[in-house]
């Protein structure tokens, strides 16, 4: 899968085909990439149930055609009985990972929906065109979760793989478990009840998830299934509009979330590698630079990046100092691994764009945090509710510490890029851990090598650290490097791993690009199941 899609009138990338043309068709109807990221990412609530849920929390970067660009922060704090008295009274050492006690963050997904459309609303306005209800584009999710949809691969691998652990979860079961069993491959999935909420949430809007009818019933199920979380933390919490975090490398600048996501550890990567001046691409110094500032990044990330409210280092300010940067990129040893592991971050998310015929752009990242998330699904609603919180430390203070009204660090972080040509970029991943990295990889293939945009997604990747909720310190590798260059590698001290090619380890990444003409370019990622929808 190299060709590249072209179109000039709107385009949108998932990895799910279904949400990709539920998108495309908000573009055909007139509406605006937020609009048809709204439809894109309620569609894959439903088709990708074990990626993303309304139950999460999500984060948007809006590139505006009059050169500003602005963040949606969509996620949720913990509640205010998620304290260390609720889990060491409850036996438990560490959040655990999955059941209600995991579930102990408001999900901030759906204001983020809401603060999208109330902004495409207004462009609309400015344009003096017909804005598109809420309504609209939610229609295709909620007959995808009434009707039922087929269950993909991907889905029915993880159903398997994490069915022992997920079915003894209030919810679970009755919906993901119909019969007794996991879901296979080509079985028909229906959630009636996710269906009423979301026609639930066409009538009454946004709000009605935090202060609303649905609010009532989330509440009690949440509480019913033992988590802390109470109908006053659902009504505490709203979307932010946030600056982004940006920084400049040769040709560009680069833009990402602000924290409490690793956005900084993904900025940092690419304005390290771009200090290094690598020449030949997929070359040893190529990879071998890429990984190293990885390192570099994650141990500012790790060391610094959290709640902006309980953090001591400015993002910001980093990436504006170039001395700073100057110093860590000095620090890389060109021939020599430096020592690892560092602590890591587990995932599982969606990323989507979408680009409209005005110029447009939308990057945007939706997660539960593990697959399935909690596991807990509201009975009420259909709902899967999200773990993040599961990532707090039950500890007194320090790095993401728990407190009640906290918000948990994020892997979840939408790329995008403007060019000093015109062209405009938006990028991104799941993939927990792995998603800096992959952006590292798409970006500089495309932007800094020259390659095509589909291939820089296409071509073969790389993971330090962990993602899909394992363990590992290794550098896990794609089985297409060139062998001598895995072997230069290895000799550099890289504890090499290597895994099969197109594995949904690596995960699942898209891009689309707008040049200065008009033209759109798109790429999907082969190890999803998603496309390319484009008019």
């Amino acid at each position: 899968m190299l060709h590249t899609p072209r179109s000039t009138r709107g385009m949108v990338t998932s990895p799910h085909h279904l949400a990709s043309q539920a998108g495309l068709d908000v573009l055909k109807d007139g509406g605006t990439a937020l609009d048809a990221v709204i439809a894109t990412a309620a569609a894959l609530a439903v088709v990708y149930p074990h990626m993303t849920s309304i139950g999460g929390d999500a984060f948007w970067l809006i590139m505006w055609p009059d050169g500003r660009t602005e963040t949606i922060d969509a996620c949720g704090a913990a509640a205010a009985k998620a304290d260390l008295a609720f889990y060491r009274n409850a036996g438990h050492a560490a959040v655990p990972w999955r059941g209600g006690a995991a579930a102990n963050t408001v999900a901030g997904t759906i204001s983020g929906w809401g603060e999208a459309h109330r902004l495409s609303q207004t462009y609309h306005a400015r344009q003096q065109t017909q804005a598109l209800s809420l309504e609209r584009l939610l229609r295709d999710a909620i007959w995808y979760a009434e009707a039922g949809v087929p269950v993909t691969a991907g889905g029915a691998e993880v159903a398997v793989q994490k069915g022992a652990e997920l079915r003894v979860v209030p919810g679970y079961a009755a919906v993901f478990e119909p019969e007794g069993l996991p879901l296979r491959d080509g079985d028909i999935l229906k959630n009636p009840a996710l269906g009423q909420t979301l026609r639930t949430l066409a009538a009454e809007g946004p709000n009605s998830f935090y202060t609303g009818s649905l609010a009532q019933s989330v509440a009690a199920d949440l509480a019913a299934a033992g988590s802390p979380l109470s109908a006053a933390d659902l009504a505490a919490h709203a979307a932010m509009l946030r600056e982004p975090l940006s920084v400049g490398i040769t040709g560009a600048t680069l833009y990402n979330m602000a924290p409490p996501t690793q956005g900084v550890a993904s900025l940092l990567i690419l304005a390290l590698f771009d200090r290094l001046r690598v020449q030949e691409p997929e070359s040893f110094a190529y990879w071998h630079g890429l990984v190293e500032a990885t390192k570099q990044a994650f141990r500012y990330r790790d060391t610094h990046v959290g709640d902006p409210a309980y953090m001591t280092v400015e993002a910001q300010h980093t990436l504006s100092d170039p001395a700073v940067l100057d110093q860590m990129a000095d620090a890389i040893d060109p021939q020599k691994a430096a020592p690892w592991p560092y602590p890591s971050q587990a995932g599982d998310t969606v990323w989507m764009g979408a680009i409209d015929a005005d110029g447009v752009a939308v990057s945007m990242i939706q997660s539960t945090y593990f697959e399935f998330g909690s596991g807990v699904v509201l009975p009420q609603t259909g709902i899967v509710w999200q773990n993040r919180g599961s990532s707090f430390r039950l500890t007194e203070d320090g790095w993401n510490a728990l407190r009640p009204g906290r918000k948990p660090f994020h892997t979840l972080n939408p790329a995008a890029a403007r060019f000093h040509d015109g062209r405009v970029m938006v990028y991104g991943t799941m993939g927990g851990e792995g998603q800096p990295q992959t952006q590292a990889a798409v970006f500089t293939r495309y932007a800094q090598y020259g390659m095509g945009l589909q291939q820089a997604v296409t071509a073969p990747r790389w993971l330090l650290g962990r993602t899909w909720g394992e363990e590992s310190v290794t550098l896990k590798y794609e089985d297409r490097f060139a062998p001598e260059v895995v072997a230069q590698m290895s000799a550099a001290g890289h504890q090499m791993e290597r895994v099969a090619p197109f594995t949904s380890m690596m995960g699942h990444s898209g891009a689309l690009v707008r040049h200065r003409n008009g033209i759109l370019e798109g790429a999907t990622d082969p190890r999803s199941d998603g496309v390319v929808a484009a008019w």
